[in-house]
């Protein structure tokens, strides 16, 4: 190896977690942070680790799944957890914390560690060391993003997000839709139809133009939306009818209870092979989180839908995981180059930890312990996170936060207590599989955050 075991560029939530457990597991590390010479347009500070939007790391209650993975870090000794536990605030069940005070502390472990050397430049360029971590989140830099896009193709790195709503397939009014393909293509009920009569489709749209939206911010004002990529609410507002012959149109299909075409459609496409969770088709969106609940409920057979993921449409910067990464998160052309964080494809703060901490358990087992990495099992909220960022068969990859629509499924357990029974299990596949981790030489980090 050179001179440092590891060099990250990033010191974001990812980024830091990541030098942390190399660091703690005897590894030499250079982290390189552009700031403050360079600030990205969302920072205001130069503290690392610093929360450019909310203050808060969502729900906190286990047996949900961002809890879940709460939960599950801690377990695993997760510095962003730690410092965020002794640094919170109220918030209801949610883990909120004093943004400075967080920042602060994390920023203290970080330059405080004896094997961690912080360098504050921009990087340009992928650095050429033997092993490399790319951590630099949602806006990486003009000069990398063009480095990268010549490491893995112009097609292989996207500049915004267009994220539709995902939902869970039980909340679904089953009695309310349809199940048919356009023109009965493939398999011939491979959507879901969620069927409008004319005064339905009226209503929608005026909810949807009146819908709260979310202001746009200064450095995504550039942004132009591909066609295909236009959220809902732009298209509805561009003329009353223009959602009909766009991701609305019913051409190609037939309701069975009126046996005629319907005047709209809502489709929705499985997430998964399990069809445990949907996505609605075309349904991007910068609606207010509030307001798209409120609004797509009144999509017949949603009116009770429980969203695993909510639309969104920003500026971002990612690359394609599934086909570009292998499950250490290791470029497939050049493994010595690894990703972690939000340029993988992981949405939020806490999945962006839980991100750097997997990759650093994995150049742990290459560099430590000199065995190949054995992934979380699917079964947990961290090993349901990276299956979805690196599945091959994933169709039109777009970042998501953690949802137990990601989880593989379980069976033979009745509806109502599917949920408990999956974090049930999670936990107890994540204290085997971290177990299992120390047994063969790997132990959990001591030195306290």
């Amino acid at each position: 190896m050179g001179a440092h075991a590891v060099t990250i560029v990033g010191a974001g939530l990812a980024g830091c977690e990541c030098a942390w457990q190399c660091a703690q597991a005897g590894l030499d590390v250079r982290l390189l942070e552009m700031r403050p010479h360079r600030r990205s347009p969302a920072h205001g500070g130069d503290h690392l680790a610093e929360l450019v939007c909310s203050n808060s790391f969502r729900s906190d209650n286990p047996d949900n799944a961002v809890g879940l993975l709460h939960a599950e870090l801690r377990l695993a000794g997760s510095l962003v957890l730690a410092v965020a536990d002794r640094t919170r605030v109220p918030a209801g069940d949610a883990l909120a914390v004093d943004r400075e005070a967080f920042s602060e502390a994390v920023e203290s472990a970080i330059v405080g560690h004896p094997r961690i050397r912080l360098v504050r430049e921009e990087c340009a360029r992928v650095p050429d060391d033997d092993a490399v971590v790319v951590a630099t989140g949602p806006l990486t830099s003009d000069a990398l993003a063009q480095d990268l896009v010549a490491r893995t193709g112009a097609d292989r790195l996207a500049f915004f997000d267009a994220i539709a709503p995902i939902v869970d397939a039980d909340s679904i009014d089953w009695d309310a839709v349809f199940l048919q393909s356009r023109w009965d293509k493939g398999e011939g009920a491979d959507y879901v139809n969620c069927p409008m009569e004319r005064d339905a489709y009226d209503a929608f749209v005026d909810a949807l133009n009146a819908a709260e939206k979310v202001p746009v911010e200064e450095f995504e004002k550039d942004v132009h939306y591909f066609s295909g990529c236009q959220p809902i609410e732009v298209i509805a507002a561009s003329g009353h009818d223009a959602l009909r012959y766009g991701p609305m149109k019913p051409v190609g299909l037939r309701d069975p209870k009126s046996g005629r075409r319907p005047w709209a459609v809502v489709q929705l496409r499985s997430e998964n092979r399990a069809k445990t969770a949907y996505n609605l088709v075309g349904f991007q969106t910068k609606l207010r989180h509030g307001e798209q609940r409120r609004v797509l409920r009144t999509i017949p057979g949603l009116a009770h839908a429980e969203f695993l993921r909510l639309g969104s449409v920003h500026r971002n910067t990612f690359v394609d995981s599934p086909c570009l990464l292998d499950v250490e998160m290791r470029l497939r052309s050049e493994p010595r180059v690894r990703f972690a964080g939000q340029v993988t494809g992981v949405e939020g703060y806490v999945e962006s930890t839980a991100s750097g901490l997997w990759v650093a358990m994995a150049l742990i087992d290459r560099l430590v312990a000199d065995r190949a990495p054995v992934p979380p099992p699917p079964t947990t909220a961290l090993g349901a996170m990276l299956a979805h960022v690196v599945n091959e068969a994933t169709p039109q990859f777009q970042p998501s936060n953690v949802n137990f629509g990601l989880f593989a499924p379980i069976q033979g357990v009745r509806k109502h207590e599917r949920r408990l029974a999956m974090v049930d299990r999670a936990r107890s596949d994540l204290a085997a599989w971290l177990a299992a981790r120390d047994r063969v030489g790997v132990d959990s980090p001591t030195q306290e955050a």
